[in-house]
């Protein structure tokens, strides 16, 4: 006889048992009792806004390292736009880690052959100012892929 919590046998225990025995192992299980355990909200912000889709309650102590590898998986999923976009996980009111989604450079000078370099000076301050508007106003759209990622990343 064994003890273990449900939480860890809840997710996908029975697919796994079934595909690895090829369908002949079963498991049995006898619910105990409640017991009170240190549980986290692992909350995914996106530029500043919270995600609820891709909200977690997880363990205090595994909370680290399932932020660390939705912020690595969620970076490679998210397209990149004209602007930086920040992704953290925060669990706990603090923030437990981040990544960036670099921009796509867009090549202002590409019709500024020669000349002053004033002139150079000036596009590439207007691209700026135009990056931090479009940063303020722009939504990331996530893709349905990254909401998958998030459901099989727990298989792994």
């Amino acid at each position: 006889d064994f003890e273990i919590p449900l939480s860890e046998i809840i997710v996908d225990f029975f697919d796994h048992l079934k595909s690895r025995t090829k369908g002949y192992a079963s498991l049995d299980y006898q619910f105990l009792e409640y017991r009170p355990d240190k549980l986290q909200k692992l909350e995914i912000l996106v530029n500043g806004d919270t995600v609820d889709a891709l909200a977690a309650i997880v363990h205090e102590k595994d909370a680290y390292h399932k932020g660390q590898r939705l912020i690595t998986k969620l970076k490679d999923l998210i397209p990149r736009q004209l602007y930086d976009v920040a992704i953290q996980a925060a669990s706990g009111g603090r923030v437990i880690s981040r990544a960036n989604v670099k921009a796509t450079r867009k090549d202002v000078l590409a019709k500024c052959y020669g000349g002053d370099i004033s002139r150079k000076k000036k596009l590439l301050e207007k691209q700026k100012r135009g990056k931090k508007r479009l940063k303020m106003v722009g939504n990331v759209e996530i893709p349905q892929d990254a909401f998958m990622a998030v459901l099989k990343l727990e298989d792994e």
